[in-house]
């Protein structure tokens, strides 16, 4: 899990004239980017160091060692931010990051074999898993919701789901 990168914002372009950018950010709080600086491409190496920020609604605006000026930062715009799950503090007691749920094995309150999460969206309605059948089945969709998923239990490297009646196989 811990080198395993986690998407944390994507360039949204310049603001203002000076070299600030404006990032997307998917964290709770935008200034968190600041501090998870350097942030690594899709490679995983090290594409913007973030030295200042404030934030603006759901992103931050900051200025960047890699950009200078408007134009540099325009030239940035889409680029997506990860940071490696370790970078993250560790969740407490009965709470996780739902980066951390993708290929857990999905079982029954029986213990079942279900298949696997496969993705976790929120489409606007609250979050969905994508469960992924070990029968090649194709994948079907369950609320992440205390009442279709009980348990999840990390450690052991699973999660219970209450399959809906309308799954595929």
């Amino acid at each position: 899990m811990s080198g395993r990168l986690i998407l944390v914002g994507r360039v949204a372009g310049a603001f203002g004239v000076k070299g600030e950018l404006k990032v997307a950010a998917l964290t709770g709080d935008p200034l968190a980017l600041v501090a998870y600086s350097p942030l690594l491409g899709e490679s995983g190496r090290p594409v913007l160091t973030l030295r200042s920020g404030r934030a603006d609604k759901s992103a931050l605006i900051g200025r960047a060692d890699e950009v200078q000026t408007r134009e540099q930062a325009q030239t940035l715009r889409g680029l997506a931010l990860y940071i490696t799950r370790d970078a993250l503090p560790e969740p407490d007691e009965e709470e996780f990051y739902l980066a951390d749920l993708i290929g857990l094995a999905a079982v029954s309150p029986a213990g079942e074999p279900l298949g696997r999460v496969k993705s976790v969206h929120d489409f606007g309605a609250g979050d969905l898993l994508e469960i992924e059948p070990a029968t090649g089945a194709p994948s079907w969709w369950t609320p992440f919701t205390k009442a279709a998923a009980p348990e999840v239990r990390l450690v052991e490297g699973l999660i219970v789901i209450d399959r809906p009646a309308d799954a595929p196989d």
